[in-house]
C-alpha cells in the first residue's frame, strides 16, 4: 500500500524556507558587495532598495534604528557594501537582506557625508564670497570658542596676550569631539551673537583624525557660523585639515594659533607703524612751517608792504589805463553799431510803401478796408477809400475799365 506523499500550505512552505535561512550562519551577519537602485525612503523611515551587480539583484531593507546611524545619504546609483542577514518574508514568499550597516564601498562613510553636506550647502549659497565680513582691525574683546582643557585654548590664549594684551579673551567652554560636541559648538556660537559678547569668535581645536574633528562639519553649526553677525575665524586642527565651517567662516586659519595671529595685530608691528606716523606728521609740521616762514618772509619784503603808496599809485595808473581802454572800444563798438542800424533803415525806407504813394501811386479800399487789387471786384456806385501820400480820398465808382492782361504760356 503507497502511503500518500503529505500536502502544504503556502505559508508552510515560507516559513520553513525563513527557518532555513535563518539557521544558516553564513547567511547571518553576511557582507555584500553592490550598486544601490529604486532606492525609496517611507515616511516610517524605513528605507528599501535593490543591490545589483552585472547578473544579479537582491532586495533590501533598512529599518529606521539601523538608518538613523547612517553619516551619509544613500542614493540611487551609489556603490555600497552592505551587512545584514538573509531571510525570507513569509507573506511575499521572496528573501531579502535585513541591512543593519551599510558603507560606501571604496571610500568612507565619513568622507562621502563630508562631500554630500559640502554640495547641499554649497549650492545654498552658505560658501558665498559675498556674505562673508571683514574682521576688526583693532578688536577690544575675543570669543573662544574651545575646549578649556586641551593644549589648543592656551596656546591661543599665549599668543593673543603677546601681540595684542589691550584685547579681553572670553572663554566659551565647550567639547570638541563625541555625540554632544557639535551641539555645544552651535549653542556657543549662537550665544556669543545673542549677547554680542565680542567684537569676533574663533573655533576651533587641535588637530586630529577626520573623526576626531567630525563635530566641525555638522550642519547645524554650519548653519549657525552663517548666520552670525559676529565676524568667525575657523582654525581647526592643522594646515591639511578640512572642515565644513572652513568654508562658511569668515576667515579660515590654518592652526588654533594662526587663528590668534589673525585675529589680532601685533603691538610691536603697531607702536612701529605709530612711531613711523609721528615722524611723518613732525616732518609735514615742520615743512609747513618753513614754507609759511618763507612765504611771509617774502611778504616782508614784497613792495606792497614796504612801500604802500608807491603800489597804490601803480594801482590806479593800472587802472586809468584799464578805463581808458574800455572807452575807447565801446566807443568803437557804438560807432559800428550806429552804421549798421543807419544801413538797416534805409534798407527798411527803401521798402516802405510811403515812398511808392509818393511817385505819384495810390491803392484803393472798399467799404468793407479791404484793398482792392482788381477792377472787375468793384462794383458801378461802390465806394472807395483812395490812399494818398499825405491823405486819404472817398470816391465813387462811375466808370470801369477792365485791360485784357497778356500772360507768356509755359
Amino acid at each position: 500500500m503507497t502511503q500518500s506523499r503529505p500536502v502544504y500550505t503556502v505559508t508552510q512552505v515560507n516559513t520553513y524556507i525563513k527557518s532555513i535561512l535563518d539557521g544558516d550562519r553564513s547567511l547571518s551577519g553576511i557582507y555584500i558587495r553592490g550598486e544601490i537602485s529604486n532606492y525609496k525612503k517611507y515616511p516610517s523611515g524605513h528605507h528599501y532598495f535593490t543591490l545589483k551587480d552585472q547578473t544579479g539583484a537582491l532586495r533590501c531593507v533598512l529599518f529606521r534604528s539601523s538608518a538613523l546611524r547612517l553619516r551619509f545619504r544613500p542614493e540611487g546609483g551609489m556603490k555600497v557594501v552592505a551587512h545584514g542577514r538573509i531571510t525570507a518574508f513569509p507573506r511575499d514568499g521572496q528573501y531579502q537582506l535585513y541591512v543593519d550597516a551599510l558603507t560606501p564601498d571604496g571610500v568612507g562613510e565619513l568622507y562621502v557625508a563630508f562631500e554630500q553636506l559640502k554640495e547641499k550647502l554649497y549650492r545654498e549659497g552658505l560658501f558665498a564670497r559675498e556674505h562673508k565680513v571683514p574682521l576688526p582691525r583693532y578688536p577690544d574683546v575675543v570669543a573662544l570658542i574651545t575646549s578649556a582643557a586641551g593644549a589648543a585654548v592656551h596656546d591661543m590664549i599665549r599668543i593673543l596676550g603677546a601681540r595684542w594684551p589691550m584685547a579681553t579673551v572670553k572663554l566659551l567652554p565647550v567639547r570638541v569631539q563625541g555625540a554632544v560636541a557639535a551641539q555645544e559648538l552651535a549653542g556657543a556660537v549662537r550665544y556669543a551673537n545673542q549677547w554680542n559678547l565680542a567684537d569676533l569668535i574663533i573655533i576651533g581645536r587641535g588637530g586630529g583624525s577626520m573623526e576626531d574633528l567630525w563635530a566641525f562639519n555638522d550642519e547645524a553649526l554650519a548653519r549657525a557660523v552663517y548666520n552670525s553677525h559676529l565676524p568667525v575665524i575657523s582654525a581647526v586642527g592643522h594646515e591639511q585639515d578640512v572642515t565644513i565651517i572652513d568654508f562658511v567662516a569668515d576667515l579660515r586659519a590654518a592652526t588654533p594659533s594662526n587663528g590668534a595671529e589673525l585675529a589680532a595685530p601685533d603691538r610691536a608691528e603697531v607702536r612701529q607703524q605709530l612711531t613711523q606716523l609721528d615722524l611723518r606728521c613732525r616732518q609735514s609740521v615742520v615743512t609747513r612751517l618753513q614754507r609759511e616762514s618763507q612765504r611771509l618772509n617774502r611778504l616782508r619784503q614784497s613792495a606792497a608792504l614796504t612801500e604802500p603808496l608807491r603800489t597804490i599809485e601803480d594801482r590806479r595808473v593800472l587802472l586809468d589805463d584799464r578805463q581808458r581802454q574800455m572807452i575807447h572800444g565801446l566807443r568803437r563798438r557804438l560807432s559800428v553799431e550806429q552804421t549798421r542800424f543807419a544801413g538797416l533803415l534805409s534798407a527798411l525806407d527803401a521798402l516802405s510803401p510811403l515812398k511808392v504813394l509818393g511817385r505819384g501811386y495810390t491803392f484803393a479800399r472798399n467799404e468793407k478796408g479791404e484793398v482792392v487789387t482788381s477792377a472787375a471786384s468793384v462794383e458801378l456806385g461802390e465806394r472807395l477809400s483812395l490812399r494818398l501820400t499825405d491823405g486819404a480820398l472817398g470816391c465813387t465808382v462811375m466808370e470801369q475799365t477792365l485791360f485784357e492782361i497778356e500772360t507768356e504760356s509755359v
